[in-house]
């Protein structure tokens, strides 16, 4: 099969590393890629967003799947324009993406469906947020209602910070259009989680859990990041909590979506956070995390390219996942000063040393060449992955790699996976 990649983060090139193992691959593209990509697919140069480039190229190369990797394309009907033309594409269509697209949309969705979410309000006028502001209690959670790569959610312990986040969000516009509407919703307590699932319509298959890591600092402090590292499995799901997420959340997502006419296919994905009176959802996507699927897809044992056609033909009932058993770690390295302003065009070196770590890859995300030399071109620019007999193994061999690679003004936390061993250890912070 010929198959094309859109996207150029890390988990589009831990998509094409995983899909580049298949039997089944005769040509892999990805459209635009990166520097990591580039060593493994032919990279072409159409934009993620550029709905009309990428079918004409699909048509002219004659692809027989396309995997949609981030949420823009999706949100902006790209399914549904490569339907049009009866090309296959991995992916929801554009009313399905408003689970991702809409925040207000997935409350209302959830609201509809039963879904055990955080109570909230919508609001499109400022002064009527900051009117109800006024009668809240603290702490609230501020969220822009589109997409915000991640970024547009803003926890304020008090009334001053809620303010300010509701200015920066619909006066100041620091997420543009994405926050011409807000919601504010009670603040969720417990330890956070991500739950994937791809679905075909009607049957899905549930992959194993993970935990991303969204803020810049450790110990969770600072602003949010699209995130700075993740491992898999989290062992905040238990066995049955993953059922009670499937009867609660997963279940009645795919079936709501069935029902209202716009079956989900592709990958939902269920931010969840554990709470004392169960699971309650935080947000949904409607693609792979990032960084969650560069700690997930390398513990698939399947073959993701077969698993995608059996989704896009509506066949997901004859696949059954299978797992590495083994632990998954993966650490971002971001430009310094990321997610605000950083520089870009920094070298990046010991990428060759890493090579022959054990259970060890790099994914590209902001990188690009400039002749021979890789360098950075983006916020977070790698996710340093490695597999490891328990967590603490893999955590170790994943920093030991990312001591070996050196860039300009290189940052990335040092606590990937250190809420998951105390937990494991059965030690809980005062």
């Amino acid at each position: 099969m010929k198959v094309l990649i859109i996207g150029s983060g890390g988990r589009e090139h831990a998509l094409a590393w995983k899909i580049k193992q298949s039997s089944k691959l005769k040509k892999l593209y990805c459209a635009p890629g990166n520097g990591g990509m580039a060593t493994i697919a032919e990279c072409v140069d159409i934009k993620a967003e550029d709905i009309n480039g990428l079918v004409q190229f699909v048509k002219k190369k004659k692809i027989d799947l396309t995997v949609v990797g981030p949420e823009a394309p999706l949100v902006a009907g790209i399914v549904d324009a490569f339907e049009e033309e009866e090309l296959m594409v991995f992916g929801p269509d554009a009313f399905a993406s408003k689970l991702e697209g809409s925040k207000i949309f997935a409350k209302e969705f959830m609201d509809r469906w039963g879904i055990p979410t955080a109570d909230f309000r919508a609001f499109d006028d400022v002064e009527e947020a900051r009117d109800f502001l006024h009668q809240v209690l603290f702490p609230v959670v501020i969220k822009a209602d589109g997409l915000a790569a991640g970024k547009g959610v803003m926890i304020c312990e008090n009334l001053d910070q809620a303010l300010e986040a509701l200015d920066q969000i619909m006066k100041e516009k620091v997420f543009k259009e994405a926050g011409n509407r807000i919601i504010v919703e009670e603040c969720l307590v417990g330890e956070e989680a991500s739950i994937l699932a791809i679905s075909d319509g009607e049957n899905y298959c549930i992959l194993d859990s993970s935990q991303d890591h969204k803020r810049i600092f450790d110990d969770d402090v600072g602003p949010n990041t699209g995130g700075m590292g993740a491992y898999s499995p989290a062992p905040v799901v238990t066995e049955e909590l993953l059922r009670e997420i499937e009867l609660r959340v997963i279940e009645p997502t795919i079936l709501g979506m069935h029902q209202e006419g716009h079956p989900f296919k592709g990958v939902l994905y269920a931010g969840l956070m554990m709470t004392s009176e169960g699971p309650q959802v935080l947000e949904f996507n409607v693609r792979f995390g990032d960084p969650e699927a560069q700690a997930v897809i390398p513990r698939l044992k399947n073959d993701l390219l077969e698993v995608m056609v059996a989704a896009c033909e509506g066949r997901l009932d004859e696949m059954g996942l299978i797992w590495d058993p083994r632990s998954c770690v993966s650490v971002v390295m971001s430009s310094g000063g990321y997610p605000g302003e950083y520089e870009v065009g920094k070298k990046i070196e010991g990428l060759d040393l890493v090579v022959a770590e054990e259970d060890t890859v790099v994914f590209h995300a902001g990188t690009k060449f400039e002749g021979d030399d890789v360098v950075t071109s983006g916020g977070r620019v790698l996710g340093v992955t490695s597999l490891g007999e328990g967590l603490e193994t893999a955590i170790e061999r994943a920093y030991t790699a990312v001591e070996k690679i050196k860039f300009d003004r290189c940052f990335f936390r040092r606590d990937i996976g250190a809420k998951a061993l105390r937990r494991m250890a059965g030690v809980r912070r005062t």
